[in-house]
């Protein structure tokens, strides 16, 4: 076992540095066991970075659990996979269509771990597709106490929608069987649409394509609508991506013009309603994520579905009263109910509105105010990305709260992985 004592380990944005934690990378599960068992507490995980809540900062010991990662094995007749829950996702993608198979849906970031993504209920865009850890078949984990346990949804189906999504709370995730599809195609087409048109026909927007969702320009009055949708044609070529020149030069603007916003907003939708509309086919594991090289803090609420369009005009008018700082796009999604006990979607058809903010300025005070509105609308938090929520006001979002918090104990009764964070979170003691 690799250990280094004392090591600062930081997320991808740089806004949750763990300074004093030591790194343990176990080699198989009889050091993870035994890491578990003697490792100076509180344990936590470390996936790829990508949450912006200080899911894994510990003065305790952070799991590398890199050595437990790729594709186990795979069941062709029943399109199943058991991958390594360390997994990145976009390696995963690559293993998965060699071998004729497809994840049903994935989100704009591809840099995340299985067992992160399941932990935090990522999800990708679609009102009929659901997150990550509606995949989920069979289970792998070693809990509080060192014990593997092992559970099948076929057989353990409550087990497995109490533990879906864990925040690393209840054990470390080794491995996963994944309910796959058949290798696919999409054709996915971008243009410009005009916000007001998208918030008065949201339904038809979101439930007209396989998968669609939008990025709205903030000072533009237009968003940037994707659709996504299945095809047999040839593949055709992918577009090379300017996300990171648009947002240099919608950063600019914001600095040049920020305080004239009726310019501000005519250069940037003028600009807009000259970008050319993208239309390709490409096998699915090409056509869902983007490089994500500017960094940013972000903050995501999972709105019922039908008060996205209500929260989303006071967010866009929030921001452009009182926040003329902000230039990153809005990002909105849909999601698919699910049965998990501390899934975000948790049986209710779902809208996701994403924010963000230059990981380089303080997001604070506009993530605060946002919130409020999130609030007000029966948001509940993305469990990766930022947000102020805590036991009691969690408890009353999620009605099978306190069953889950009951499942926890049982898997973790000597709170090995509670840190500060998470007992604040959970209303426990560390």
């Amino acid at each position: 076992m690799n250990q280094t004592a004392s090591i600062a380990w930081s997320n991808w944005s740089g806004s949750v540095i763990a300074r004093n934690a030591r790194i343990t990378k176990p080699r198989g599960l009889a050091e993870l066991a035994d890491a578990i068992r003697m490792a100076p507490g509180p344990i936590r995980i470390a996936g790829a970075g990508h949450s912006f809540t200080p899911l894994v900062e510990t003065e305790g010991t952070i799991l590398d659990l890199d050595r437990f990662q790729g594709l186990v094995s795979h069941d062709a007749i029943a399109l199943r996979a058991t991958v390594g829950a360390a997994t990145r996702l976009g390696d995963l993608a690559k293993q998965l269509h060699a071998v004729g198979q497809g994840l049903p849906n994935m989100g704009d970031i591809d840099k995340q771990t299985v067992g992160g993504a399941l932990g935090t209920a990522t999800h990708g865009s679609g009102s009929t597709l659901g997150a990550y850890q509606t995949q989920l078949r069979k289970i792998e984990i070693v809990d509080g106490r060192g014990d593997v346990r092992r559970y099948d949804i076929e057989t353990d189906r409550e087990t497995i929608e109490a533990t879906g999504v864990s925040l690393g709370a209840f054990g470390a995730l080794t491995a996963v069987t994944l309910q796959n599809v058949a290798t696919y195609r999409l054709r996915r087409r971008r243009r410009v649409v005009p916000i007001g048109e998208i918030l008065s026909s949201f339904e038809s927007f979101m439930n007209g394509h396989r998968s669609a969702e939008f990025y709205f320009i903030p000072f533009s009055g237009h968003a940037l609508l994707i659709t996504s949708d299945p095809s047999t044609a040839d593949v055709t070529p992918r577009p090379s991506e300017e996300d990171e020149e648009g947002l240099s030069t919608l950063k600019r603007l914001r600095t040049w013009l920020g305080w004239l916003p009726p310019l501000r907003r005519a250069l940037i939708g003028s600009a807009l309603t000259r970008l050319p509309e993208e239309d390709y086919v490409q096998d699915w594991l090409h056509v869902y994520a983007s490089d994500r090289r500017r960094k940013f803090n972000e903050m995501e609420y999972h709105l019922p579905f039908e008060e996205g369009p209500r929260a989303l005009a006071e967010i866009i008018a929030l921001s452009e009263k009182r926040f003329p700082e902000v230039y990153f796009p809005m990002e909105v999604r849909s999601v698919a109910a699910d049965d998990f006990w501390l899934s975000p979607f948790y049986r209710r058809k779902t809208c996701s509105i994403a924010i963000h903010h230059d990981a380089a300025e303080d997001p604070r005070a506009f993530m605060a105010a946002a919130e409020t509105i999130f609030r007000r609308y029966g948001g509940r938090p993305h469990w990766g990305k930022m947000h102020n929520l805590t036991a009691a006001e969690l408890a009353a979002l999620y009605p099978r709260w306190k069953d889950a918090m009951e499942v926890r104990q049982n898997f973790d009764p000597d709170r090995r992985f509670v840190s500060p964070y998470l007992a604040r979170l959970f209303g426990l003691s560390a």
